[in-house]
């Protein structure tokens, strides 16, 4: 029978998983956790422009426009050269960031919180494989997290398959050629329990893409979703978006994919242009969905401190999450 948390005994259940989570990528990935800017200047190029509908949340200080960051996808590639990180160790951080045109609702908030991580990787690393490599570290980590959980919290019920299953995207478009890309996910997600599809954001044989990507942080064909199947809520959940992030080749061709070769010339799409920063791996984990499937939590409000609209608080207090 499950048992009813007091909030004090979640927030305290909520910190060991970070904990754990947090040394388990450190070790599986080589990562060192830093600080991170929770804005950045407009002008730096450095904005994660999501799928590019999204507006930024920003302010003007004196006659420069700064943005809250919608992810740090770009911020870290610059941080691990500045630094000079040595290949295949990297960087992880909280990044804090408000989405304001977020859809609300059981997994979505307008406020995000998520590690993102960052891996400098050597050229000969841009491969389908180390990507597969790389992801299977990744769910090790949060199969590990809930395990050692269950050991101490005998009540929670989590049981994550031993391996994840791949597919690409264009191959799982071939199974189910007359459903939606949400759809697809849905039903392979279901049969597997733990999935990843490779290849986000280039037109598929449809002429359609699986999802919208930014053109100049991961390389299309090299990137992909980890999505798991939440018993609790009865849905697919994506807790991470990642890949190989672009070389100068493939930042020329997909910006001219995406009409935006007007980014070209930003500081940072020049140097990447310059081969001034490095080769990297890297993504976002959302801890709140983390959170949510390990404590086996039916509501993102049950795990983050955020706020709301008025209409979703009183949703939150009739269903007794708030």
């Amino acid at each position: 029978m499950k048992k009813e948390l007091s909030y004090l005994e979640t927030i305290k259940m909520i910190a060991e998983v970070k904990k754990i989570f947090e040394s388990q990528i450190e070790k599986r990935l080589g990562l060192t956790k830093v600080g991170s800017p929770l804005f950045v200047k407009k002008s730096s190029g450095l904005q994660d422009d999501l799928s590019g509908k999204e507006e930024a949340v920003g302010f003007i200080k004196g006659e420069e426009k700064f943005e809250i960051v919608h992810s740090l996808a770009k911020w870290k590639r610059e941080a691990l050269g500045k630094y000079k990180f040595p290949v295949h160790t990297g960087l992880y951080t909280d990044m804090k960031a408000i989405r304001k045109d977020e859809e609300v609702d059981c997994v979505h908030s307008l406020y995000v919180e998520q590690w993102d991580w960052e891996k400098v990787i050597d050229e000969t690393d841009r491969t389908i494989d180390y990507l597969k490599e790389t992801v299977k570290s990744i769910y090790k980590a949060i199969r590990q997290t809930s395990i050692m959980m269950k050991q101490k919290y005998h009540f929670l019920t989590l049981d994550l398959p031993k391996t994840i299953y791949f597919i690409t995207s264009q191959e799982l478009e071939d199974m189910y050629p007359d459903l939606t890309p949400k759809q697809r996910e849905d039903l392979i997600t279901k049969e597997k329990k733990a999935v990843f599809i490779i290849g986000i954001g280039d037109k598929l044989k449809s002429g359609i893409p699986h999802d919208l990507r930014s053109p100049d942080y991961d390389d299309w064909s090299l990137d992909g979703d980890l999505m798991i199947y939440d018993k609790v809520l009865d849905k697919t959940v994506e807790l991470s978006s990642m890949g190989i992030r672009v070389d100068e080749k493939a930042l020329i061709s997909q910006l001219e994919k995406s009409d935006t070769m007007d980014k070209l010339f930003l500081p940072y799409h020049q140097k990447i242009v310059k081969k001034e920063l490095p080769y990297t791996i890297g993504g976002g984990i959302g801890q709140s969905r983390i959170l949510m499937l390990i404590l086996e939590k039916s509501h993102i409000a049950e795990v983050q401190a955020s706020s709301w609209e008025d209409k979703v608080e009183q949703d939150l207090k009739d269903y007794k999450i708030l």
